[in-house]
């Protein structure tokens, strides 16, 4: 079982499966939602994430219809994404995990609207925008 917690511990959170495959999306709305260069996340099975306490401060955020980016209020730390068309999943943000079990990213996405002072050097594939030919296989859960 994964563990995890905002800054200020208001929120914890338990997610009863392996995470999918990490990836490290580097646009613009990732970049501020996070103030970091990049957004390391992972997908897992919505019905096996849990909020365990604070449910209370989490508030969602949608700049585009159907789509959530969750953060505590207290703290503001970013806890996960989740979207109308992708039901079944959430994207978990790697940040608020006590252990990603070794998880590394596999793909850097939007890379073309990278912050120019991050350099990419870890060898994970990299896209300038959505990845192809097939994009949701870097957005499925753990098989």
């Amino acid at each position: 079982m994964l563990k995890g917690k905002c800054l200020c511990e208001g929120v914890t959170i338990e997610i009863d499966a392996a995470l999918g495959p990490v990836i490290a999306c580097h646009c613009s709305q990732c970049r501020r939602s996070t103030g970091s260069a990049f957004n390391p996340n992972a997908s897992v099975p919505a019905d096996s994430f849990r909020i365990v306490t604070g449910k209370e401060l989490v508030r969602e955020f949608s700049r585009q219809p159907g789509a959530y980016r969750a953060f505590c209020s207290r703290c503001g730390s970013p806890l996960y994404w989740r979207g109308d068309a992708y039901p079944t999943i959430v994207r978990v943000r790697l940040g608020i995990l006590d252990d990603t079990q070794g998880a590394r990213p596999i793909a850097h996405i939007f890379t073309g609207s990278k912050a120019d002072w991050f350099n990419i050097s870890d060898g994970a594939e990299q896209f300038e925008d959505w990845p192809t030919p097939d994009p949701m296989r870097y957005f499925r859960t753990a098989e």
